[in-house]
């Protein structure tokens, strides 16, 4: 909880996010219970102290030194997931706790295939888990979410296109299952402009792109995202910020960030979320989300998220209704959807100005 007055409010809005991994979503507790139920053993205690018990494996999760250190960790949590019902039991942990905690009203969701088919987990298995979560949000909840997979750079860019043929001929974007493509991990060497062939056959379908840019790669990754991947949307973008010739180009295209302020102090591509572009962004007119990343690996979900933005730049409520309006409006539902996300928005906001208008009266 953030001591700032406007708490109730942050708590209260609708929320969109759009940058959430679902394999991000492995708390260590969920880690080893899914480990003893498969039998898949973890690195023993002796090879990794981390791995003594839950309590210790999240505590080291608080001290990742860089992207690579937290990948390391990430893709080991992978090996517990096996049947539909694993991947089904993750997403709903993350559903549940976005419906609950946070009041999200629509997600758009990453999900890393790659990470999987590798482990000889077939693709159905993987995405029917994902969507039969993702429909019980729908039915339960009451919330909405698009699932997306996110190509990985750090494997051979062949396995990309392998990947993103059988999606296609799986016909998992045409029958609705997927709502779009993702390209995600380390940009280190990894320039956007190598998935091309791809991106522009996703484009030529008619399936929704967007890329992990600006993180650790420079603020020119983001430009090549857009111009050579024909991205629609751009994942992290904290670099952005260097260059006010990209942030004015944003801004006039209506691109959205999806902005990650504490995954990025946590893996120090910022010193500190206070170091997170929103200023800038907010200065520029550029649309942007918060989110919350991987928040089993870095101890925020997104309510946690917002409250920190909140104490690192105490914002208006204005600049919060900018920022989730920009939110759904930025967000690939349906115009039918968003209009029922506006209308809640729009409900909060009014509800919190009749609230201080009442309260100004009663000091009259």
């Amino acid at each position: 909880m953030c001591n700032s007055p406007l708490h109730p409010l942050l708590v209260s809005l609708p929320k969109c996010e759009h940058h959430l991994h679902l394999e991000g979503c492995l708390t260590p507790d969920l880690l080893f219970s899914l480990s003893a139920k498969n039998n898949i053993p973890l690195p023993p205690p002796s090879e990794d102290p981390a791995f003594a018990s839950p309590s210790t494996l999240a505590e080291r999760y608080t001290a990742f030194t860089s992207l690579d250190d937290f990948l390391h960790y990430y893709y080991i949590g992978f090996r517990v997931l096996v049947t539909p019902e694993d991947f089904e039991a993750l997403a709903w942990s993350y559903f549940l706790h976005a419906h609950r905690e946070a009041n999200v009203r629509h997600a758009e969701v990453f999900f890393d295939p790659q990470a999987h088919t590798n482990r000889s987990i077939p693709l159905s298995t993987v995405i029917n888990g994902f969507a039969a979560a993702a429909s019980r949000a729908e039915s339960e909840l009451g919330m909405s979410s698009l699932l997306i997979p996110c190509l990985l750079r750090h494997l051979p860019i062949a396995d990309s296109h392998s990947t993103y043929t059988a999606l296609v001929e799986g016909e998992y974007f045409t029958s609705g299952v997927l709502g779009g493509i993702g390209l995600c991990s380390t940009e280190l060497s990894q320039p956007p402009h190598l998935w091309a062939p791809i991106f522009t056959d996703a484009s030529s379908r008619g399936i929704r792109r967007t890329v992990h840019a600006g993180e650790e790669g420079p603020p020119a990754y983001v430009t090549l995202a857009l111009d050579a991947l024909d991205a629609m949307r751009i994942d992290h973008g904290v670099r952005a910020a260097e260059d006010t010739h990209l942030l004015t180009r944003l801004a006039a295209e209506g691109v959205l960030l999806s902005l990650c302020p504490v995954s990025n102090a946590a893996l120090k591509v910022t010193k500190s979320v206070s170091d997170a572009p929103v200023r800038a962004l907010l200065d520029h007119g550029v649309r942007f989300s918060v989110n919350s990343d991987d928040p089993a690996y870095f101890g925020a979900w997104i309510q946690d998220v917002y409250c920190a933005v909140q104490e690192a730049f105490g914002l208006t409520v204005g600049e919060w209704a900018g920022i989730v309006r920009a939110a759904v409006e930025g967000s690939w539902c349906e115009e039918e959807r968003k209009k029922v996300l506006r209308g809640e928005v729009d409900g909060v906001l009014g509800n919190w100005e009749r609230r201080g208008e009442d309260s100004r009266e009663g000091g009259d």
